[in-house]
């Protein structure tokens, strides 16, 4: 035997070799299992909440949780077709929201998962559980627009308030401080923003 076949029986490298096994190396796909952990139920962790408490949170945030992913992407709907004389100042800000939206998403549903629920994450399931109105898909003016983006703020806001009201009531104070410090605070700013672009006044000389 040369030295090279020695080598390979040695190290247990060669093709023959009993402790080849091509099937460890072949992904497992098409898996298939029961879900473990329906949603709309608790997975209780220890965080000194009730059950009852953390279920309660999760409802309501899931409620706000599905309104804010709706006006994300009509956020990036608006983005990608406002026109007209603001075309450009408009299509920064809208995307700014966007990306600010998007940041307010992802903290809701961190919050909801680690009361022990489960966040909406599907579009089909966000569609049908948001209470903003849809948009049509073709392109509207920019007053319709911000209107509808004030219509789905102003939506979103009242439901947070009244959230953050029953979170601290309830003693769950991570979930008011999330509604009060980052979903409105980040709502209202925005409705501010959105506002003042429908107030008209002149632009080189005044009335």
């Amino acid at each position: 035997m040369n030295t090279k076949a020695k080598t390979e029986e040695t190290n247990g490298h060669s093709k023959k070799s009993p402790h080849f096994h091509s099937d460890l190396a072949k992904p497992k796909i098409g898996q298939e299992a029961a879900e473990i952990q329906p949603f709309g139920t608790i997975a209780k962790l220890p965080n000194g909440l009730s059950e009852k408490v953390c279920k309660e949170s999760v409802e309501r945030l899931n409620q706000i949780l599905a309104d804010t992913m709706t006006l994300r992407d009509m956020y990036k709907k608006h983005h990608w077709q406002v026109a007209g004389k603001t075309f450009y100042q408009l299509h920064l800000l809208f995307d700014k929201h966007y990306d600010e939206q998007v940041e307010l998403v992802d903290q809701i549903a961190e919050r909801i998962q680690l009361l022990g629920g489960l966040s909406f994450a599907m579009a089909a399931d966000v569609a049908e559980n948001t209470n903003i109105p849809r948009p049509p898909k073709g392109r509207e003016e920019v007053p319709v627009q911000i209107s509808r983006l004030l219509t789905a703020h102003e939506i979103i806001l009242q439901g947070a308030r009244a959230s953050a009201k029953k979170a601290a009531g309830m003693g769950d104070e991570g979930t008011n401080d999330l509604l009060v410090s980052d979903v409105i605070r980040t709502n209202e700013l925005q409705v501010w923003f959105l506002a003042e672009h429908l107030v008209d006044v002149p632009l080189v000389q005044a009335n």
